[in-house]
């Protein structure tokens, strides 16, 4: 289902049926918000992920390591489970305050596979508001627009690699087409995800 972000307009997306199967169709304009699918809690977060993108264009001056321009024209973005005792003081407060905007908690871990403008593939980026949502960079530049691109990782050695701790359950997946901060306009198509 969409998940609407506290003060943003809501990017739409929609089912369509096309000769290869079923796609998540995303289309921003000036616009941000994820379409979640939740999972049955103590999901096994040590498994494989696959996923495959196609994007129309890149948010342009997006650079998802910068708060005031962080779009990106495609992400696949994984929730895990945890202790919110261990949250810093920061983090906790951050985490009280989305739950009153939003009406729930952000999960205790957030592993996003993005794609952005300039950022060197196998970047790990923190987000800049929160040190609880990192990102890994899997696709870079504009060289890959309008074609299908194919995606195998490991998720749990990924979560490592991001946060240098094991992940916690598994309790959500979700996309990301987001174009708010760089007013731009973008359509994502997204297919293919799956947990092996």
């Amino acid at each position: 289902h969409d998940v609407v972000l506290p003060g943003k307009r809501r990017t739409t997306y929609r089912w369509e049926l096309t000769a290869q199967g079923r796609e998540l169709v995303a289309r921003a304009d000036g616009t941000s918000s994820m379409y979640r699918k939740r999972l049955p809690k103590l999901s096994d977060a040590q498994r494989e992920v696959e996923f495959s993108w196609w994007a129309d264009a890149l948010p342009e001056g997006g650079d998802v390591s910068d708060a005031s321009a962080s779009d990106a024209a495609a992400r696949v973005l994984f929730a895990f489970g945890g202790d919110h005792a261990r949250l810093s003081v920061r983090n906790q407060m951050t985490f009280e305050l989305v739950r009153t905007l939003a009406g729930e908690a952000p999960p205790f871990a957030t592993l996003a596979y993005v794609w952005d403008t300039s950022a060197p593939v196998g970047r790990v980026v923190t987000h800049p508001r929160s040190d609880r949502m990192r990102k890994i960079v899997v696709e870079s530049g504009s060289g890959g627009l309008r074609q299908w691109k194919r995606y195998r990782r490991m998720l749990g050695a990924d979560f490592r690699l991001a946060f240098g701790e094991a992940p916690g359950p598994l309790l959500a997946v979700a996309v990301m087409t987001d174009g708010d901060n760089t007013r731009s306009q973008l359509t994502t198509r997204y297919r293919d995800i799956s947990l092996g």
